[in-house]
């Protein structure tokens, strides 16, 4: 039987490139839905003959329940993903990242779907002296979305065991990639690293530049979200979903340097509220139980990225 795959938040960079991943697997169709908050339609412009947009706000439970209604997967990415958004602008946040997730998982709940894969968020552990990070871990959220976020995880988990629809939760680290919004005061710090790099400029770093993170190219993400959506005897549970690696800001703006042949001193301000000091997956139970595999070196994933802002910037 033919597949009816459905993003939530597909216009956005990951949503818009799992919606291309899964039209590469060709055995079914793809729907789309997003209020294009975060998400741009142009992401999907190449592949928007072949699904089913839905211009509808994950806040609204019957739109969001129609759009969903014949879907047997779902994949819901839709958030306002943004830690300082969130402290600036918390209302908003929890809204589209916590009743927003409700409605989603009631209406997959009542339309039978057969899974739910949420993109939940690494942001969720804190701080820890311990890494890698583990997902037998005690949570620690510093922010708003860190906390929405985790919340997301317990609903999917509770929506599970009381209502049999089946969830599994993974938590994304520093997804970078083609089609991340540099525009944003809120960007991914990659995102606005390419754009200062293209754009000949140095780029801001708040703190001293050594704090880390486990980057995880968003074509390695996609292929493992789907890879989820499949897996057998994971429903309920929650899987770190990044590479295993730890890069610091600063080793990340030197590559981008030496790759790009250019001499820019990055410059540094204070500390962002909300931040994590240091970030990096424990993936062995994603590697055991999903088959995890990601394809990416840092530094590949890094041109390929260029290469997009290069295109699309017109550099």
């Amino acid at each position: 039987m033919s597949n009816a795959y459905l993003v939530t938040g597909g216009a956005g960079f990951i949503g818009s490139m799992l919606v291309r991943a899964l039209l590469e697997r060709n055995d079914g169709t793809v729907a789309v839905i997003d209020n294009l908050l975060t998400g741009r339609e142009a992401n999907l412009t190449e592949v928007a003959g072949r699904i089913v947009f839905h211009r509808t706000d994950i806040r609204d439970a019957a739109a969001t329940a129609r759009a969903i209604s014949g879907a047997t997967h779902v994949f819901h990415l839709a958030a306002i993903p943004s830690v300082p958004r969130s402290i600036d602008d918390p209302v908003p946040s929890h809204e589209v990242n916590i009743d927003g997730t409700f409605n989603v998982l009631r209406a997959c709940a009542e339309a039978k779907v057969k899974r739910v894969v949420y993109a939940a968020s690494s942001s969720a552990y804190g701080d820890t002296l311990v890494l890698p990070k583990v997902e037998t871990k005690m949570p620690q959220p510093k922010s708003p979305y860190a906390a929405q976020k985790l919340m997301g995880e317990y609903y999917c988990s509770v929506f599970t065991s009381c209502f049999g629809l089946e969830t599994v939760a993974l938590r994304f680290f520093n997804v970078y990639g083609p089609r991340q919004d540099p525009s944003s005061p809120y960007s991914g710090v990659l995102s606005l690293f390419m754009k200062a790099l293209l754009g000949r400029t140095s780029p801001a770093i708040f703190g001293d530049g050594e704090q880390s993170r486990d980057f995880t190219y968003v074509e390695d993400v996609a292929a493992l979200v789907i890879k989820a959506a499949f897996a057998p005897g994971v429903a309920g549970k929650m899987y770190n979903a990044g590479n295993g690696g730890r890069y610091t800001l600063n080793f990340i703006w030197e590559l981008l340097q030496r790759i790009e042949a250019v001499t820019l001193p990055a410059k540094y301000g204070p500390p962002r509220a909300g931040d994590v000091r240091d970030s990096q997956a424990d993936t062995t139970l994603a590697v055991r139980d999903l088959g995890h595999a990601p394809q990416f070196t840092m530094e590949e994933g890094l041109r390929r990225t260029l290469d997009w802002y290069r295109a699309s910037l017109g550099a």
